[in-house]
């Protein structure tokens, strides 16, 4: 694409604002920043769009989501007009222009002739899965950028099963997307229009009870919160985003009587002036929280990030200092619990099975085997895990318990097919009332599951490649990889190369190979001596290229020692 005639073609637009074309002139001669905003377009691909806010054709504004949308519209139309009378609902967070994007998506498909059911705030990411489940609609967009900081903003499209759009319909998407052109080819009518044609009507409140009903059924033993909720407090934090109205209401619906919110952070906000950035992983972002929980004599923290789909915790540990449980810790804590508490209720299934994904930790993989229950691996994305769930309820074979990523998604029950921070809020916080039953508190129960299932340690690592030549960089850096193999990693033998782009795992001693079930990802996965891995794969909607890596060894400090030296290895080789 020649970048400076797209460039000019859009500074000629009678569609910009003057404020638009002013962003756009401030930028005439520097060919870098011209050449970052207009090289390509987005790609619309499963995960939809995500990029930095501002005009331009790589950037979010009204006029992608405005191309994304009418792509998508030709997507229903085309499945007839019975898809058009199932609609489209919308969701959106509390980013920068969410409200805005959301109700221009509502009126481009209302002006397609496509019914829209519109949620009257934001709401949790989650709650649109189970609204496109619980109203029967052929789709649904959600406008979040999930955790990443506030410059951005993305738009996630959902198919009629509640999960992510899968793979044939988002090329469909993306095809028509490239053949629109952005300023005269999308369709639009009036908000106020719309919903007096009643092609746009609101979600509101009851839409929300309906969900926080499905929300309570995955409480497996709420019986032992009652046990302790005279004197148990935890404090949450929504981090300015959207779980800041139905996180505390269900937690106080299993039984808690003492939840304190961080004021500051409840206050919605798409500048998240409070934290560098809105991510639960970070334990910066949770320094108001822990100066609450240090006044109020509290163990355990909850945070949501903006659009209430991850969830992390900080606990008090047995030193008296506050600490960040990861992704993959608090996995392996509420696999051990939901199995424990479903035998103690009586409630496991025949067949049950809990879901990772490969760069999720194989502690997981322990602790549900060593309790009967099979574990499976899909691919990156909760897309992945809702097809194997989708799978299970197809052959009958497995019914899933639990289903999770490292990143601090969780999932649990039928009701949804996205990872939902309001569930795993619950879950959580009923987990920690049943270890304060029996004295102990959830950094207590980690080390159990150290004992229990072996000492694993995992880091993950992001190295930024931003722009046009991090992009290229991302590329080279694999196809240079795939090229030369790694044979050693900080003096870690490799044993096995997985490649999941091919779909082969290479024993590199002998050369013999193997096709392995799941093909088509850019990820490489070393296989290294002791049974510890090392992964590297470019993320799929951030600039950046991150390495996974998780070792196992016969204490805590000797599986900590090898996850720094590789992370100092992971620093030299990606780069």
């Amino acid at each position: 694409m020649n970048y400076m005639a797209e460039y000019e073609r859009w500074l000629a637009s009678p569609a910009l604002t003057a404020d638009e074309r002013a962003e756009l002139e401030a930028i005439r001669g520097d060919e870098d920043a011209i050449k970052d905003r207009f090289f390509a377009p987005l790609s619309f691909g499963t995960a939809g769009l995500r990029g930095v806010l501002g005009v331009g054709l790589y950037r979010m504004n009204r006029f992608t989501v405005g191309a994304a949308t009418q792509g998508l519209a030709n997507l229903i139309v085309q499945n007839g007009p019975e898809a058009c009378a199932r609609g489209v609902a919308i969701a959106y967070d509390s980013r920068h222009f969410s409200p805005e994007f959301a109700q221009l998506a509502a009126c481009i498909l209302a002006a397609n002739g496509i019914s829209v059911k519109l949620y009257d705030e934001l709401r949790p990411t989650p709650e649109l899965s189970f609204a496109i489940r619980y109203y029967g609609t052929i789709a649904g967009i959600n406008i979040t950028a999930s955790h990443n900081p506030k410059e951005y903003n993305g738009y996630k499209v959902y198919w009629e099963d509640g999960a992510q759009l899968p793979p044939k319909e988002a090329d469909v998407v993306a095809q028509e997307m490239g053949a629109l052109d952005f300023f005269a080819d999308v369709k639009t009518m009036d908000f106020e229009e719309a919903k007096a044609q009643g092609l746009v009507k609101m979600m509101d409140w009851q839409t929300d009870e309906a969900y926080l009903k499905e929300v309570l059924k995955v409480a497996i033993n709420p019986d032992c919160v009652k046990q302790v909720a005279d004197d148990f407090k935890l404090v949450y934090t929504p981090f300015h985003g959207a779980g800041y109205r139905l996180v505390p209401e269900i937690l106080k619906r299993i039984g808690y009587k003492h939840i304190i919110c961080v004021p500051e952070q409840m206050i919605i906000d798409g500048d998240f002036p409070t934290v560098k950035s809105p991510n639960p992983e970070n334990k910066e972002g949770f320094h108001l929280a822990i100066d609450l929980a240090k006044a109020n004599g509290v163990d355990l923290i909850i945070g949501t990030d903006p659009d209430a789909d991850r969830t992390g915790i900080v606990l008090k540990n047995s030193e008296g200092e506050y600490v960040t449980l990861s992704g993959n810790q608090v996995g392996v804590l509420l696999i051990d619990y939901v199995i424990t508490a479903k035998k103690l209720t009586g409630t496991m299934p025949a067949h049950p099975a809990v879901l990772k994904s490969v760069v999720t930790t194989e502690m997981a993989r322990a602790a549900a085997e060593k309790n009967g229950v099979d574990c499976f691996d899909t691919f990156t994305g909760f897309k992945f895990l809702a097809e194997k769930i989708k799978q299970f309820e197809t052959t009958g074979s497995h019914e899933y318990l639990f289903a999770f990523e490292e990143s601090y998604g969780y999932l649990a029950g039928d009701y949804a097919r996205d990872k939902d921070a309001v569930t795993a809020s619950m879950l959580i916080a009923e987990m920690a009332a049943y270890y304060r039953t029996k004295g102990m508190t959830l950094y207590d129960a980690m080390q159990t599951m150290y004992e229990k299932y072996g000492y694993y340690t995992e880091q993950t690592i992001s190295i930024t490649m931003p722009g046009v030549a991090g992009l290229e960089r991302m590329k080279e850096l694999m196809a240079e990889l795939r090229a030369t193999p790694l044979t050693e990693v900080a003096g870690h033998k490799v044993e096995y190369i997985r490649d999941y782009q091919s779909g082969v795992r290479t024993c590199v001693s002998c050369g013999k190979t193997e096709e392995m079930e799941l093909s088509g990802q850019n990820v490489l996965y070393y296989e290294l001596a002791g049974g510890t891995s090392f992964i590297i794969r470019p993320s799929g909607t951030e600039p950046k290229v991150k390495v996974y890596i998780m070792a196992k060894a016969d204490s805590k400090a000797e599986s900590d020692a090898k996850v720094a030296a590789l992370a100092d290895a992971a620093k030299e080789i990606v780069k």
